[in-house]
């Protein structure tokens, strides 16, 4: 079936619009048939199977290799011996859900936004190039219905990302490694299940980060007819301001940047919580996100679309 074919058929029970006074009028199951449509396009692609594939992979290698060196009597980075390694390790050997956290720790800063840059530049760019751009906005949805199922069809897959390198990290850390109390950074003992409650809201929180990212992408995909093009200067865009992010002289504008605050997540494993980072970090992909999220729609809604 083909993707135009695809919503014309999740659309074919709606009622016929009824245009009034030379206004096109849309259904609202016409919306939410092209909703559906982009979501299943988008979860259907082998491409998109494939980075959720890789990305539940990081937390196995992690544990892995964690159970492997600390059986053979080895310590994990950050202890007496470790020297310093990323940030919870030294506890997944005494607390499998501390995986989750350290597996989240790691793809933040690359394999996610990496992930999130090659869909989101793909969603208009790629139908462009496969000539399916001009038929979908024959139907009655128009443009800017459509910019923003693509726009939400974008953010599901953040969470979809977010919750395969989560649930992955769960079900590892459990096989690998005991569970029990958590120990927050602040050094007090919380229970399992509040810990477990910490973990699925550090990890609604990684996938709000990414907002502004999904956004920005969406925008470099409405300034070329490459999909290709698309993903690569997403992509590229996401490298280019993480190496600003650590050059010290250009502290000035660090606070700015979208990845900043993106590891600030790891504030809500104190006791009480610190909500000032994470705050800020959910502030700066909102206004992220309304800037290039306004930028997608102004330039989409003037593409001239003729191949």
């Amino acid at each position: 079936m083909s993707r135009v074919e695809n919503v014309s058929t999740d659309v074919a029970t709606a009622p016929a619009p009824v245009p009034a006074a030379g206004a096109r009028s849309v259904s609202p199951l016409w919306t939410l048939g092209l909703l559906r449509s982009e979501l299943v396009t988008t979860f259907r692609r082998w491409r998109t199977l494939a980075l959720l594939g890789v990305l539940a992979a990081v937390p196995v290698l992690i544990g892995i290799a964690i159970k492997i060196e600390t059986s053979d009597g080895g310590s994990v980075g950050g202890g007496p011996e470790g020297g310093g390694g990323p940030a919870f390790l030294t506890q997944i050997t005494n607390n499998g859900l501390f995986l989750v956290f350290a597996a989240l720790a790691a793809t933040l800063p690359v394999f996610l936004p990496m992930a999130v840059g090659v869909i989101a530049g793909d969603a208009v760019a790629g139908e462009a190039n496969a000539g399916t751009l001009r038929y979908l906005l024959v139907a009655p949805a128009g443009r800017t219905r459509l910019l923003l199922a693509k726009y939400a069809a974008t953010l599901v897959f953040c969470l979809a990302a977010t919750l395969a390198v989560a649930v992955s990290a769960l079900l590892v850390g459990a096989l690998l490694f005991p569970l029990g109390d958590v120990t927050t950074i602040s050094g007090t003992s919380i229970s399992f299940g509040d810990g477990l409650i910490r973990a699925v809201l550090i990890a609604l929180i990684v996938a709000a980060s990414l907002i502004g990212l999904a956004a920005l992408g969406l925008f470099v995909s409405t300034l070329t007819n490459s999909g290709i093009a698309a993903m690569a200067t997403t992509v590229g865009l996401v490298i280019t301001v993480q190496i600003l992010d650590t050059i010290p002289q250009l502290h000035g504008i660090h606070p700015y940047l979208f990845p900043h605050y993106w590891l600030s997540f790891a504030d809500l494993l104190r006791e009480p919580f610190y909500w000032d980072d994470v705050l800020k970090n959910l502030g700066l992909q909102g206004v992220y996100a309304a800037v290039f999220g306004s930028a997608a729609w102004a330039r989409f809604t003037a593409k001239d679309i003729s191949a």
